[in-house]
């Protein structure tokens, strides 16, 4: 009897389910969100921090492909067809990519989903590309890396703000008759 309950104390917690406490992710999670009529569009992206690191040049390097956030690719999702900066983007989920410039940067809409960063990058997949100018923000410091969607009726402007560096780029819901 005593060899039972030996044995019990020993196998019981192999068997059980205890629940383990989860840690919140160092780069959280983020999603920004805009609806026109009947067109969802989602973003989904990682929140890295700047904590007193020179960011862009040096924690992502210029001239260089970027997951443009943290962790998994930044993905967008759109229910219905949209113009983005005034090409045709179909209806789907896709990884957004950037390469940052100092004055520039190129805004990447890949096809390839359920990367981590942006190792696996793969260019024949991109969907889209296109050049945006780069600003410097007066009298503000974004210290996480944070994607805005300001919504203006059927046109919403999309930002990526960190540090002291913003990019923005329009999308135009389309209208279906």
């Amino acid at each position: 009897m005593y060899q039972r309950f030996l044995l019990g104390l020993v196998f019981i917690p192999l068997f059980s389910s205890a629940q383990l406490a989860i840690q919140p992710r160092v780069s959280p999670l983020s999603i920004v969100t805009a609806r026109y009529k009947d067109t969802y569009l989602k973003i989904v992206y990682g929140q890295p921090q700047k904590l007193g690191r020179e960011v862009f040049g040096k924690l992502v390097p210029y001239g260089q492909v970027w997951r443009t956030g943290a962790n998994e690719a930044t993905e967008i999702t759109i229910t219905k067809e949209i113009q983005l900066n005034r090409q045709i983007l179909k209806a789907g989920t896709y990884s957004i990519f950037t390469i940052p410039n100092p004055t520039d940067w190129t805004i990447i809409i890949n096809a390839e989903l359920g990367l981590w960063g942006s190792y696996n990058y793969n260019q024949k997949l991109d969907i889209m590309r296109f050049e945006v100018p780069a600003e410097t923000i007066i009298g503000a410091i974004y210290e996480p890396f944070t994607i805005t969607i300001d919504q203006k009726t059927d046109t919403v402007i999309v930002s990526l703000l960190w540090d002291k560096t913003k990019v923005s780029f329009p999308v135009q819901f389309i209208e279906t008759k």
